[in-house]
């Protein structure tokens, strides 16, 4: 028999993070569109952020799933999908401090002092920088060159849609050091201080994020700066890439979670020649089958938290979740904002802002299409069985 239990301690956490989101996340959604609306920065303010990660330090909500001997929680990929999920629940969009990408663990003892443990610690910040013009879901073809010079490498290129590429001072810059071997063994990950001399420029959106376009002009990086070893970076990336791709779901079922209990809430008030919408069977029809499909997209998501936990190769569940997630999580908001009518398309309500941040899930991080190739290629070399997910 399958367990869907939590334990005590996963309850406990996923009960605090609610309890926080809903004390301290929500009660800034107001000011935010505000701000938004009068044409300033999207999202939290930077100070708002730190502010908010200090307090939560306070309860040692700090590093979800930073290793305990870096002074982090190391929870486990389900628990931090709870985590993600109920953050979700607002669209103030919000991490926890005292995280660092995954590679930086790869760092030597000498990177680990400058890098990896000042951006645990909350005093720098860090990018993936691997996105260019012509790379996108094909990150093989990726164009910026590094150019051995003495101590050092020249880098020359452009990055382009960097998530944090306008706040970090130092970003993880893959270049190709060696075109003969192409991506499998020509290709090179870089820790780059903005100092050394690249710079970024916002990338304005349909909704939240601000990602950067990064360029760097014979930009000089020591050789004491290459993560890992000359020509092994691909693999580096596709690490730090395949990490965590089942949380992207799990953030927008909190954002389908609250939408579905606004849209209850509202059609139990809104009235239509003399009775309230809620005994419309059209509404009716479209919360049921929301709801369905948020219980199906929670189960997905936890599953591939689970392979993760479990030691399993998870990229195919996680693909799955994450090619449902994004379909279903737009069918959802755009149920929800018909159900809301006129009022969900203004700005007076959130709806709006969910409806162009959850587009985003479709693009991002592995596009839809991206997904599926993932999830036909597994099945039809023969990498997994039909069936045999949970054997």
């Amino acid at each position: 028999m399958v367990d869907f239990s939590l334990t005590d301690e996963q309850r406990e956490i996923r009960d605090w993070v609610r309890t926080f989101v809903e004390r301290e996340l929500i009660p800034l959604e107001n000011e935010v569109l505000i701000r938004e609306r009068r044409g300033e920065e999207p999202g939290l303010t930077a100070q708002e952020r730190r502010e908010l990660q200090q307090l939560a330090k306070k309860s040692d909500f700090w590093g979800v799933q930073t290793p305990v001997e870096y002074g982090g929680m190391g929870l486990d990929a389900v628990t931090t999908a709870l985590i993600e999920t109920e953050l979700g629940r607002s669209f103030a969009s919000f991490r926890f401090g005292g995280e660092a990408d995954n590679i930086l663990y790869h760092a030597n003892e000498d990177q680990k002092r400058r890098y990896l443990l000042p951006t645990i610690a909350g005093e720098r910040t860090s990018c993936f920088a691997i996105t260019e013009p012509g790379a996108g879901s094909d990150a093989k073809a990726i164009r910026t060159s590094a150019v051995k010079d003495g101590p050092e490498w020249v880098v020359n290129g452009e990055k382009t849609f960097i998530t944090g590429g306008n706040e970090a001072d130092f970003a993880l810059v893959f270049a190709v050091t060696d075109k003969e071997l192409g991506a499998d063994g020509g290709v090179t990950c870089f820790l780059v201080d903005r100092d050394h001399g690249w710079h970024s420029e916002p990338i304005d959106t349909m909704g939240e994020r601000r990602p950067a376009s990064i360029v760097l002009e014979d930009v000089r990086v020591p050789e004491e700066n290459v993560l890992g070893e000359v020509g092994k970076g691909f693999p580096l990336a596709m690490q730090w890439i395949g990490k965590g791709r089942y949380l992207l779901p799990a953030r927008a079922l909190g954002s389908c979670e609250r939408l579905l209990d606004m849209s209850i809430e509202y059609s139990k008030t809104r009235e239509t020649f003399g009775a309230p919408i809620a005994e419309r069977q059209a509404i009716q029809w479209m919360i049921a089958d929301s709801q369905m499909e948020i219980e199906a997209l929670r189960l997905l998501v936890l599953h591939a938290a689970w392979q993760v936990d479990q030691g399993r190769d998870s990229r195919h569940a996680q693909s799955i979740a994450k090619l449902f997630g994004g379909v279903k999580a737009n069918e959802i908001v755009d149920r929800m904002m018909q159900i809301h009518g006129g009022m969900g398309y203004t700005r007076e309500l959130p709806i709006e802002r969910w409806y162009r941040d959850l587009r985003l899930l479709r693009i991002f991080e592995g596009t839809d299409e991206i997904q599926r190739r993932t999830i036909a290629r597994d099945l039809l070399k023969g990498r997994v069985k039909v069936g045999a997910t949970l054997g």
